[in-house]
């Protein structure tokens, strides 16, 4: 089975576990870090939910920034874990996309590849409408 946890500084995991919900109803058992809320180290926080997942399971554990303390807690936590796989810079269409394919387990590939495509979603809505500016200026 994959286990998916969702962690974020504050209430951002939270906020996209409710989008999640709504979209693909049938995928609430999503744990969530909303870190730094309760007076609790966030390390230990974080233990307490990777304690659920069992030797046969495998994890995604999605972060929202590679350099935060949430993802350097979560890195310290799976070292030496092959079946943990955490993934920093979460997005709706990456954690979408790989609740999706990785239901009876996680190939890092899939993995790859979800980043990929999340990436290639991230554009500048502006130059699509109205081309980039810059090379109008240039002509």
């Amino acid at each position: 089975m994959t286990k998916i946890l969702l962690a974020s500084h504050m209430q951002m995991a939270g906020g996209l576990k409710n989008t999640l919900n709504y979209i693909c109803p049938d995928h609430d058992d999503i744990m969530v870090l909303n870190a730094y809320e309760k007076n609790v180290p966030v390390e230990e926080e974080l233990a307490a939910l990777l304690s659920t997942v069992g030797d046969d399971d495998d994890c995604l554990i999605f972060t929202d920034l590679l350099g935060g303390s949430v993802n350097q807690a979560a890195a310290i936590q799976i070292a030496g874990k092959p079946n943990f796989h955490l993934i920093a810079g979460m997005n709706l269409p990456l954690v979408l996309s790989l609740i999706l394919t990785c239901k009876n387990g996680v190939d890092p590939d899939a993995i790859r590849m979800a980043i990929e495509e999340a990436r290639s979603q991230m554009v500048y809505v502006n130059d699509v409408l109205f081309g980039n500016q810059d090379e109008d200026e240039d002509e």
